[in-house]
Protein backbone atom coordinates (compact mmCIF):
# COMPACT_ATOMS: atom_id res chain seq x y z
CA UNK A 1 0.00 0.00 0.00
CA UNK A 2 1.40 3.63 -1.07
CA UNK A 3 0.78 6.26 1.89
CA UNK A 4 0.73 9.85 1.43
CA UNK A 5 0.51 12.67 4.06
CA UNK A 6 -1.11 15.58 3.61
CA UNK A 7 -2.83 18.27 6.05
CA UNK A 8 -6.70 17.43 5.22
CA UNK A 9 -8.03 14.44 3.22
CA UNK A 10 -11.51 15.37 2.42
CA UNK A 11 -14.04 12.66 1.64
CA UNK A 12 -16.77 13.21 -1.50
CA UNK A 13 -16.79 15.87 -4.28
CA UNK A 14 -19.78 17.28 -4.31
CA UNK A 15 -20.57 21.06 -3.15
CA UNK A 16 -19.85 20.82 0.87
CA UNK A 17 -16.68 18.35 0.10
CA UNK A 18 -15.21 20.71 -2.69
CA UNK A 19 -16.07 24.16 -0.74
CA UNK A 20 -14.38 22.77 2.28
CA UNK A 21 -11.69 22.08 0.03
CA UNK A 22 -11.13 25.60 -1.36
CA UNK A 23 -10.66 27.27 2.26
CA UNK A 24 -8.38 25.25 3.23
CA UNK A 25 -6.04 25.22 0.46
CA UNK A 26 -6.52 29.20 0.43
CA UNK A 27 -5.29 28.69 4.11
CA UNK A 28 -2.52 27.14 2.98
CA UNK A 29 -3.01 23.53 4.09
CA UNK A 30 -2.22 20.74 1.77
CA UNK A 31 -5.54 19.16 0.76
CA UNK A 32 -6.53 16.44 -1.41
CA UNK A 33 -10.33 15.47 -2.15
CA UNK A 34 -11.07 11.64 -2.55
CA UNK A 35 -14.26 11.19 -4.95
CA UNK A 36 -15.83 7.62 -5.94
CA UNK A 37 -18.86 8.53 -7.06
CA UNK A 38 -20.62 10.92 -8.99
CA UNK A 39 -22.15 13.70 -6.67
CA UNK A 40 -26.22 13.54 -6.82
CA UNK A 41 -25.97 17.08 -7.70
CA UNK A 42 -25.36 15.57 -10.96
CA UNK A 43 -28.84 14.18 -11.25
CA UNK A 44 -30.09 17.69 -11.50
CA UNK A 45 -31.92 19.09 -13.80
CA UNK A 46 -31.36 22.79 -13.57
CA UNK A 47 -30.35 24.06 -10.73
CA UNK A 48 -31.89 27.36 -9.90
CA UNK A 49 -31.14 28.12 -5.74
CA UNK A 50 -27.30 29.32 -5.45
CA UNK A 51 -26.51 32.85 -5.55
CA UNK A 52 -25.07 34.89 -8.37
CA UNK A 53 -26.93 32.86 -11.07
CA UNK A 54 -30.19 34.69 -11.30
CA UNK A 55 -31.31 32.58 -14.42
CA UNK A 56 -29.97 29.12 -12.96
CA UNK A 57 -26.94 27.26 -13.99
CA UNK A 58 -26.31 23.54 -15.21
CA UNK A 59 -25.55 21.34 -12.34
CA UNK A 60 -22.96 19.66 -13.85
CA UNK A 61 -21.28 23.30 -14.68
CA UNK A 62 -21.88 24.23 -11.65
CA UNK A 63 -19.68 21.34 -9.86
CA UNK A 64 -16.93 21.44 -12.81
CA UNK A 65 -16.52 25.15 -12.16
CA UNK A 66 -16.05 24.55 -8.22
CA UNK A 67 -13.94 21.53 -8.77
CA UNK A 68 -11.59 23.64 -10.93
CA UNK A 69 -11.46 26.17 -8.55
CA UNK A 70 -10.32 24.35 -5.78
CA UNK A 71 -7.64 23.04 -8.06
CA UNK A 72 -6.71 26.53 -8.54
CA UNK A 73 -6.45 27.49 -5.15
CA UNK A 74 -4.16 24.49 -4.48
CA UNK A 75 -6.41 21.60 -3.70
CA UNK A 76 -5.27 18.56 -5.18
CA UNK A 77 -8.50 15.71 -6.19
CA UNK A 78 -8.88 12.58 -7.96
CA UNK A 79 -10.50 9.21 -7.92
CA UNK A 80 -10.91 7.13 -5.04
CA UNK A 81 -13.03 5.50 -2.94
CA UNK A 82 -12.46 5.50 0.49
CA UNK A 83 -12.81 2.13 2.30
CA UNK A 84 -11.38 2.81 5.63
CA UNK A 85 -10.70 5.60 8.39
CA UNK A 86 -8.71 4.99 11.34
CA UNK A 87 -6.59 6.36 13.92
CA UNK A 88 -2.80 5.95 14.14
CA UNK A 89 -0.71 5.77 17.02
CA UNK A 90 0.80 9.25 15.88
CA UNK A 91 -2.27 10.77 16.75
CA UNK A 92 -3.54 11.17 13.19
CA UNK A 93 -6.04 9.51 10.66
CA UNK A 94 -5.26 7.36 7.71
CA UNK A 95 -7.76 7.62 5.20
CA UNK A 96 -7.36 3.82 2.82
CA UNK A 97 -8.80 4.04 -0.31
CA UNK A 98 -7.86 0.92 -2.33
CA UNK A 99 -4.01 0.49 -3.02
CA UNK A 100 -3.69 3.94 -1.71
CA UNK A 101 -3.34 5.74 2.13
CA UNK A 102 -3.39 9.11 3.42
CA UNK A 103 -2.01 9.81 6.95
CA UNK A 104 -3.69 13.06 7.54
CA UNK A 105 -4.32 15.81 10.14
CA UNK A 106 -7.79 16.13 9.91
CA UNK A 107 -10.09 14.16 7.40
CA UNK A 108 -13.76 15.96 6.42
CA UNK A 109 -16.57 13.38 5.50
CA UNK A 110 -18.64 14.93 2.92
CA UNK A 111 -19.88 11.42 1.14
CA UNK A 112 -23.76 10.76 1.07
CA UNK A 113 -25.10 8.44 2.12
CA UNK A 114 -22.32 5.46 2.80
CA UNK A 115 -20.59 5.81 6.22
CA UNK A 116 -19.73 2.03 6.23
CA UNK A 117 -15.65 3.23 5.63
CA UNK A 118 -16.30 4.97 9.84
CA UNK A 119 -16.68 0.85 11.02
CA UNK A 120 -13.46 1.56 12.64
CA UNK A 121 -14.20 4.21 14.53
CA UNK A 122 -15.92 2.88 17.63
CA UNK A 123 -16.26 6.90 18.71
CA UNK A 124 -18.04 8.17 16.10
CA UNK A 125 -21.78 8.16 16.91
CA UNK A 126 -23.98 7.22 13.70
CA UNK A 127 -27.56 7.94 13.34
CA UNK A 128 -29.74 6.06 11.20
CA UNK A 129 -33.12 7.57 9.86
CA UNK A 130 -34.99 5.37 7.67
CA UNK A 131 -32.57 4.39 5.16
CA UNK A 132 -30.27 7.03 5.62
CA UNK A 133 -27.11 7.21 8.26
CA UNK A 134 -25.79 10.61 9.22
CA UNK A 135 -22.47 11.05 11.20
CA UNK A 136 -23.16 12.74 14.91
CA UNK A 137 -21.23 15.79 15.25
CA UNK A 138 -21.15 18.97 17.21
CA UNK A 139 -22.27 22.76 16.50
CA UNK A 140 -19.17 23.13 14.54
CA UNK A 141 -19.15 19.81 12.42
CA UNK A 142 -16.36 17.59 14.68
CA UNK A 143 -17.11 14.58 15.64
CA UNK A 144 -15.38 12.64 18.60
CA UNK A 145 -12.54 11.67 17.10
CA UNK A 146 -9.76 14.20 16.98
CA UNK A 147 -9.31 15.28 13.43
CA UNK A 148 -12.68 14.29 12.38
CA UNK A 149 -15.36 16.48 10.98
CA UNK A 150 -18.08 16.09 8.94
CA UNK A 151 -20.15 18.41 6.51
CA UNK A 152 -23.32 18.84 4.88
CA UNK A 153 -25.93 16.30 4.14
CA UNK A 154 -24.22 13.10 5.55
CA UNK A 155 -24.17 15.77 8.66
CA UNK A 156 -27.94 16.15 8.46
CA UNK A 157 -27.94 19.49 6.93
CA UNK A 158 -30.54 20.74 4.93
CA UNK A 159 -30.70 19.11 1.28
CA UNK A 160 -29.69 22.06 -0.64
CA UNK A 161 -26.53 22.90 -2.95
CA UNK A 162 -26.42 26.37 -0.97
CA UNK A 163 -26.33 25.03 2.30
CA UNK A 164 -23.99 22.38 1.86
CA UNK A 165 -21.52 24.64 0.44
CA UNK A 166 -21.69 26.86 3.58
CA UNK A 167 -21.86 24.14 5.92
CA UNK A 168 -18.46 22.62 4.04
CA UNK A 169 -16.85 26.56 4.32
CA UNK A 170 -17.95 26.63 8.01
CA UNK A 171 -16.31 23.46 8.99
CA UNK A 172 -13.23 23.86 6.82
CA UNK A 173 -12.92 27.30 9.01
CA UNK A 174 -13.36 25.57 11.90
CA UNK A 175 -10.42 23.26 10.83
CA UNK A 176 -8.44 25.93 10.06
CA UNK A 177 -9.27 27.61 13.16
CA UNK A 178 -8.53 24.14 15.33
CA UNK A 179 -5.10 23.52 13.47
CA UNK A 180 -3.33 26.77 14.24
CA UNK A 181 -2.46 27.64 10.93
CA UNK A 182 -2.11 31.28 11.00
CA UNK A 183 -5.45 33.16 9.43
CA UNK A 184 -7.51 35.52 9.98
CA UNK A 185 -9.29 36.83 7.21
CA UNK A 186 -9.66 35.06 3.60
CA UNK A 187 -9.87 38.41 2.03
CA UNK A 188 -8.59 40.41 -0.90
CA UNK A 189 -8.73 44.38 -0.59
CA UNK A 190 -7.62 47.51 -2.18
CA UNK A 191 -3.62 48.44 -2.00
CA UNK A 192 -3.74 50.61 1.33
CA UNK A 193 -6.48 48.76 2.94
CA UNK A 194 -4.36 47.97 5.80
CA UNK A 195 -1.00 49.23 5.20
CA UNK A 196 -2.70 52.94 4.43
CA UNK A 197 -3.44 52.44 8.49
CA UNK A 198 0.01 51.37 9.83
CA UNK A 199 -0.88 47.70 10.47
CA UNK A 200 0.28 44.72 9.19
CA UNK A 201 -1.77 42.66 6.57
CA UNK A 202 -3.29 40.00 8.41
CA UNK A 203 -2.67 36.27 7.69
CA UNK A 204 -5.04 35.01 4.86
CA UNK A 205 -5.55 38.99 3.47
CA UNK A 206 -3.92 40.00 0.49
CA UNK A 207 -3.64 43.89 -0.65
CA UNK A 208 -3.71 44.35 -4.80
CA UNK A 209 -2.96 47.32 -6.57
CA UNK A 210 -5.29 48.79 -9.28
CA UNK A 211 -3.43 46.67 -12.14
CA UNK A 212 -3.86 43.58 -10.45
CA UNK A 213 -7.27 44.10 -9.46
CA UNK A 214 -7.86 44.36 -13.46
CA UNK A 215 -6.32 41.58 -14.26
CA UNK A 216 -7.79 39.45 -12.17
CA UNK A 217 -11.15 40.85 -12.94
CA UNK A 218 -10.14 40.17 -16.85
CA UNK A 219 -8.97 36.55 -16.30
CA UNK A 220 -12.42 36.19 -14.19
CA UNK A 221 -14.73 37.34 -16.95
CA UNK A 222 -12.56 35.53 -19.64
CA UNK A 223 -12.94 32.24 -17.61
CA UNK A 224 -16.73 32.75 -16.98
CA UNK A 225 -17.33 33.32 -20.73
CA UNK A 226 -14.94 30.03 -21.57
CA UNK A 227 -17.63 28.14 -19.04
CA UNK A 228 -20.64 29.20 -20.59
CA UNK A 229 -19.75 29.35 -24.02
CA UNK A 230 -21.16 26.34 -24.69
CA UNK A 231 -23.46 23.74 -23.40
CA UNK A 232 -22.15 21.23 -20.82
CA UNK A 233 -21.91 17.99 -22.43
CA UNK A 234 -23.24 15.79 -19.95
CA UNK A 235 -26.57 14.98 -19.18
CA UNK A 236 -28.49 14.84 -15.82
CA UNK A 237 -27.45 11.24 -14.16
CA UNK A 238 -31.37 9.43 -13.26
CA UNK A 239 -31.97 8.22 -9.85
CA UNK A 240 -30.71 4.61 -10.10
CA UNK A 241 -34.12 3.62 -9.32
CA UNK A 242 -36.30 4.47 -11.94
CA UNK A 243 -36.19 1.90 -15.02
CA UNK A 244 -35.57 3.17 -18.42
CA UNK A 245 -37.50 2.23 -21.11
Amino acid sequence: MTTETRDVCIVGAGPAGLTAAIYTARAGMDTLVLNADEPILARNAHLENVPGFPAGVDARLFLEMTRDQAERNGAAVRAGRVTRIDETEAGRLLVEAGDDAVRADYAICTSWSDTDYLADLERVGLTKRGSKTYVDVDEDGATEVDGLYAAGRIAETHHQTVVAAGDGAAVALTVIDDSEVPFYHDWVVPEGYFTGRDREIPPGCEEIDDDERERREREARETMREYFADPHPDEPTQHPSVREE
